[in-house]
């Protein structure tokens, strides 16, 4: 009495020589098995990264205490591979270094290492939201003639701006902004020929803006120098450059700001707001087409409100509040579509719409 079969049941009567097939399978299982040992061999592995890149970026990774934020840099694998790595495609040697994190309380540490001057093919160097990171921006970095992009930002990176960041003459953007960096801007940095963007923002920097930064290759870079306690006159050199961007707000500078306008010139953003600044607003002409945003709020800008104003396309931004202007606010353009009374107020006799009229 035995039970019948399951519909589902295999039934080995159905396959011929049964012994013989166990016997392929087998051999498929050992094959795939030698298969396996041969890819995970270290004959088998084939690295593309540069040997002596690789010990360069392992005494990195020593020099900033092992942190979790590399832990994929293993010995044992490629390092094209790791985080916070580029390698070239052809030549395979380390083009950037890109070290940024997330996670606020990050346990990288220490200072910039040493090291990083060691990667002689590089173009990019980050160091971006690492508050950890301390000390000053390592002479090392110096040796790296091709680097292009240097970001060191929302660190904790302190002591003055090295002078020898004038010797990487391929760097097109140089941004060292949110750090603790303290003294004078090097004038030298006017000999970078290739600059686009200059962002030194958010530090402790004193004295004044070089005059030496006249000189910078025309049209001249971004300059984003606010929120630091740089002091004294802008200088009248600036005016011979004609950057898309320029931020000096938030500092402690005086005199005529005037130098930094025209209708020739292709300026997107103007930012002077919170200075000492003293001139006639009424004799500044503004470029017509490019201007989107300009802001003068909190200085001692005396005069009136230009009728150009008017004529300018495309502004966004506009703020003259807290000085000490005087006269009608011209009608027509964008001056009373797009801002209201917040963009004029504390003044010393502005009238007209959106303040009330002026009187007769």
């Amino acid at each position: 009495n035995t039970l019948p079969l399951s519909p589902y049941t295999i039934q080995p009567s159905k396959f011929p020589n049964p012994p013989k097939m166990r016997t392929m399978f087998s051999g498929a299982a050992i094959a795939l098995s030698f298969l396996s040992l041969l890819l995970l061999s270290p004959v088998a592995f084939s690295e593309k990264c540069n040997p002596q890149d690789k010990k360069v970026l392992l005494r990195i990774k020593q020099e900033l205490n092992n942190p979790y934020l590399l832990a994929s840099w293993d010995p044992k694998t490629d390092c094209c591979d790791w985080y916070c790595v580029e390698c070239d495609i052809k030549s395979h040697r380390i083009t950037a270094l890109i070290m940024q994190s997330s996670v606020p309380d990050t346990n990288l540490s220490g200072h910039i290492p040493p090291s990083v001057g060691d990667l002689p093919y590089l173009q990019n160097l980050e160091f971006h939201k690492l508050p950890r990171l301390t000390g000053p921006i390592q002479p090392t970095i110096a040796k790296l003639k091709n680097l292009k992009y240097l970001f060191i930002e929302y660190t904790n990176v302190s002591d003055s701006i090295p002078s020898f960041l004038s010797q990487l003459k391929n760097l097109q953007l140089l941004h060292l902004s949110t750090n603790n960096l303290t003294g004078s801007i090097p004038s030298s940095l006017s000999q970078l020929p290739n600059l686009e963007s200059l962002h030194l923002d958010r530090n402790k920097l004193t004295g004044p803006i070089p005059e030496s930064f006249g000189s910078f290759k025309k049209p001249g870079p971004d300059i984003i120098l606010s929120h630091n306690q740089l002091s004294g006159p802008i200088p009248a050199s600036l005016g011979q450059i004609d950057p898309e961007r320029i931020d000096l707000s938030r500092n402690k500078l005086e005199g005529d700001a005037s130098v930094l306008f025209g209708s020739k010139k292709r300026t997107q953003i103007l930012d002077v707001s919170r200075n000492l600044l003293s001139f006639d607003l009424s004799k500044v002409d503004f470029p017509k087409q490019s201007l989107i945003w300009l802001d003068l709020n909190h200085n001692k800008i005396y005069g009136k409100i230009p009728v150009a104003l008017t004529k300018v396309e495309n502004l966004q931004q506009f703020n003259v509040s807290y000085n000490r202007l005087s006269g009608q606010i011209p009608q027509g353009g964008e001056l009373q579509k797009r801002f209201d009374v917040y963009a004029y107020f504390h003044n010393k006799g502005l009238c007209g719409s959106p303040l009330p009229a002026c009187k007769k």
